[in-house]
């Protein structure tokens, strides 16, 4: 199995600090953000990871090199100047991860989530790992089911997309469609966001999901940089 690492976006929320670095980069505990994640992976025994980038993306290689420090080999998958969201990024992306299932994890999010917990098969197009909703984040994203199931509509309490998820490429299949005539779509390479297809698939009872109830952390502010280094030092991660 392959892994697919978001970190294209441009990081403005996190300015002055990305000015010059990447947000994926920005070290927690001495260690980049995205250097967690292959730490992780590697651990689960990927050996192939896909990290896609825009915003200074000549620093990814420079300060990562082939993966080989991991056991990983890592291929870049550049995007031009603009990114091209979630959903045009992993379709981007696509040549380089192949027709099986993949893990596709954020590169600005911090958790202690073991991927080895992912199902070792997927039955449907997705299966999405949820937390309980942060501070800056109440309303949550979906209904996670007692069947497992994740839903976009209902009125039972929703809980918050981890940015950690397994998918199929055919979860891409026909994007057109189902994202219609937004800005972007028309570019080439396209640019759209991955939720559409999701609450698509999620009225076919395509996604499942699984709730992790450890750390997370959606590393979106300054703040957050600093309160999560902080609170790694002081447990020693």
């Amino acid at each position: 199995m392959k892994a697919l690492i978001f970190a294209a976006g441009l990081g403005e929320r996190m300015r002055p600090l990305t000015d010059h670095t990447p947000k994926p980069l920005l070290p927690v505990a001495d260690t980049p953000l995205i250097e967690w994640h292959l730490q992780r992976l590697a651990a689960l025994g990927i050996d192939e990871v896909v990290i896609n980038t825009s915003w200074l993306a000549e620093q990814f290689p420079q300060q990562l090199g082939d993966g080989s420090r991991w056991g990983l080999r890592l291929h870049f998958s550049y995007e031009g100047p603009t990114p091209l969201e979630t959903g045009g990024g992993m379709c981007n992306a696509l040549p380089l991860l192949g027709d099986a299932p993949f893990i596709a994890v954020n590169g600005d999010i911090w958790s202690d989530f073991d991927f080895a917990r992912l199902p070792s098969t997927l039955a449907g197009l997705a299966h999405l790992v949820m937390v309980d909703n942060p501070e800056h984040h109440p309303r949550g994203d979906f209904i996670l089911g007692q069947d497992g199931q994740l839903r976009d509509d209902g009125d039972a309490p929703r809980l918050t997309f981890a940015g950690i998820g397994l998918y199929r490429p055919s979860l891409l299949q026909d994007w057109q469609t189902v994202i219609g005539d937004v800005q972007g779509s028309d570019a080439v390479p396209p640019r759209f966001k991955l939720a559409p297809l999701l609450r698509a698939a999620m009225a076919l009872e395509a996604v499942s999901g699984q709730h992790h109830a450890g750390a997370w952390t959606d590393v979106g502010t300054p703040q957050r940089l600093q309160q999560l280094d902080a609170r790694l030092r002081g447990t020693g991660g």
